[in-house]
């Protein structure tokens, strides 16, 4: 069996010949999707077919290197209608505004990116007949939180929609609402993915997330600066944990369902999590401030707890392997290596 990235349940020989659609290619996700795949194929007899949706080639070919003319790479902006000749069987749909400053400084792109971005990709998948539509969504889809209580795939939410921010989690929750409402008049068969925060290697250097912060904090030995108290409480994923979830939930997934997914184990505080990589990844060689500033201009979320519950994912085989501080570690080692 060709598993090595994932669970020993998984065969890949399962896609062998199939036509693998990923939007958002050059994204964190898409990339380690692509990559994956990409691996996978050079242990099975025949290979996985994979279609990358870019917007930039050049930047594809550097990202993908040595693999590039092994990818099928079309040039396109999802929120324009995307024209694909030939069969394709799985559409993986990962491009999104990513940047926390974008949903209050770039709403309306960020609410457009999103759902005319996935209703041509729905179209897409209708026209094309396709075995699976899985979406990548998010765990703001809850809100915010207040309590460390776990929070299901049935929890409601309390998203502000007066807050230019929830830009993103509305449109999120819409974009949920359309795969449903395809399956529901057209038989699309989709599935949703609500992630949590997800990192590894990919991340680029100047990423404004906190997690690149803490980790250039790392690299260059200077203090982390925290410009709040840190309280907000969240799961985090590994990127390859978070792939390892998007093909089982491609593979075993119900139609029509969705699911969380994260890393229960790595719940914690942004100011815990703080302290875990000043002491253990700078080997106490750095210290965590608090220096309390206005940052509503951030895009930060509100305080939150978002204890994500993922015994349904669990329940199709899947389970997370990298722990945070083994997350931490490999995001510093490859961000130190492509720091240039």
């Amino acid at each position: 069996m060709c598993n090595s990235e994932l669970n020993d349940w998984f065969d890949f020989r399962q896609l062998i010949g199939k036509k693998v659609l990923v939007t958002g290619a050059t994204g964190l996700i898409g990339v380690n999707l692509i990559k994956t795949l990409m691996r996978e194929n050079e242990l099975l007899s025949e290979p996985i077919h994979i279609i990358a949706l870019v917007r930039n080639p050049d930047k594809a070919q550097k990202v993908f290197g040595d693999d590039y003319g092994n990818i099928r790479c079309i040039t396109g902006n999802i929120i324009d209608p995307i024209f694909i000749p030939g069969e394709i069987d799985y559409i993986v749909h990962t491009a999104s505004q990513t940047s926390s400053k974008g949903f209050v400084e770039q709403p309306l792109a960020t609410i457009s990116t999103a759902i005319n971005g996935t209703l041509n990709m729905l179209e897409l998948a209708r026209k094309k007949e396709i075995k699976k539509f899985v979406y990548l969504s998010t765990m703001e889809v809850y809100g915010t939180p207040y309590t460390d209580e776990k929070i299901d795939e049935s929890h409601g939410t309390n998203i502000d929609t007066m807050s230019v921010r929830s830009s993103y989690p509305e449109s999120k929750r819409m974009c949920e609402n359309l795969c449903v409402s395809y399956m529901k008049e057209y038989g699309v068969p989709v599935n949703v993915i609500r992630l949590t925060q997800t990192f590894g290697p990919g991340v680029a250097y100047n990423d404004g997330r906190v997690f690149a912060e803490f980790a250039r904090c790392v690299i260059e030995k200077k203090n982390i600066i925290l410009h709040t108290n840190g309280e907000t409480k969240r799961n985090y994923l590994y990127t390859q944990d978070a792939v390892n979830a998007i093909l089982t939930v491609m593979i075993k997934g119900k139609n029509g369902q969705v699911y969380n997914a994260a890393n229960e184990s790595t719940y914690c505080s942004i100011y815990e999590m703080a302290q875990m990589v000043a002491k253990r990844c700078a080997k106490g060689e750095i210290d965590v401030k608090i220096e309390i500033a206005d940052t509503s201009n951030f895009g930060y979320a509100p305080t939150l707890r978002m204890n994500l519950d993922t015994s349904k994912l669990k329940s199709l085989g899947w389970k997370p392997k990298v722990g945070l501080e083994e997350m931490f570690n490999n995001l510093i080692d490859d961000m130190r290596e492509n720091a240039i």
